[in-house]
């Protein structure tokens, strides 16, 4: 697999998104699902063109993305390598229209994310990680990630649209001096870059939310549990996430 395959995808399919963010028609583009969560034409457009063009450059390899998702367990269970897709992560800061939004691209294999892309087009900074390397390019600036090394005087990271009473109460036992909210999956690379230490979500998330931020988060040298201290994994019968903690392990140590 080359990873700069997949870079390039995300990043015209940020593109694509960014054509749709600044029509001047932009709100009558928002349509409702059937769960009554927003839906775009920036999320339909970058779908059909990541799924098109993955399955063009793989096409021994699956596609599951958020767009794509009714495909029965009975077959997806056989699957031990596939990518796993949320083409407009942060439809809600999309349609906010504060630029925190990703495209997000993860090849999992036996139930684990082995590499992840994670494109924010308004910033048109570039997170990726394969071969256990994490790094980020930015106006063709390449740096590798590390998660921070620190125990105390943490910088805790959450979202801005779903925070709850139940984030708090965990994240009370850790010494946390500063919070920081953010839309989408750039939780995840705000961490890996050093930028925050602990992220901890009790509210749903689903499998495409987090699964190309894991595998960029842990190349970095970070951790994503759930809350039996295990490692987080994929392809369920069900897709909707548990509750999860993630962060530098020297942040997560500091109270396991």
């Amino acid at each position: 697999m080359d990873i700069e395959i997949i870079n390039r995808i995300a990043i015209e399919a940020g593109k694509k998104i960014l054509e749709v963010y600044n029509r001047k028609d932009f709100y009558e583009l928002i349509e409702r699902k059937s769960d009554r969560s927003p839906v775009t034409l920036a999320d339909k457009q970058a779908n059909e063109f990541i799924e098109t063009q993955l399955k063009k450059h793989f096409p021994h390899i699956p596609v599951l993305s958020e767009e794509g998702k009714n495909i029965p367990y009975e077959q997806r269970r056989l699957w031990n390598e596939y990518w796993l897709v949320d083409p407009l992560d942060g439809t809600k800061e999309f349609i906010k229209r504060n630029g925190e939004f990703t495209v997000n691209i993860a090849l999992i294999k036996n139930h684990y994310p082995m590499a992840g892309v994670i494109y924010a087009p308004a910033t048109d900074t570039l997170y990726y990680a394969s071969d256990n390397i994490a790094m980020s390019k930015k106006k063709n600036e390449k740096q590798i990630l590390r998660v921070s090394e620190r125990k105390t005087s943490l910088i805790s990271i959450g979202s801005r649209s779903h925070a709850d009473a139940a984030e708090k109460l965990v994240l009370s036992k850790y010494d946390i001096i500063e919070n920081i909210s953010i839309g989408s999956s750039l939780k995840f690379c705000f961490i890996a870059e050093g930028k925050a230490d602990i992220y901890y979500r009790h509210g749903p998330t689903m499998e495409w939310d987090t699964a190309a931020g894991q595998a960029i988060l842990e190349a970095a040298g970070g951790v994503m549990l759930n809350m039996q201290n295990e490692r987080f994994y994929y392809n369920k019968p069900m897709l909707t996430n548990e509750c999860f903690l993630c962060g530098s392990a020297s942040a997560i140590a500091s109270v396991l």
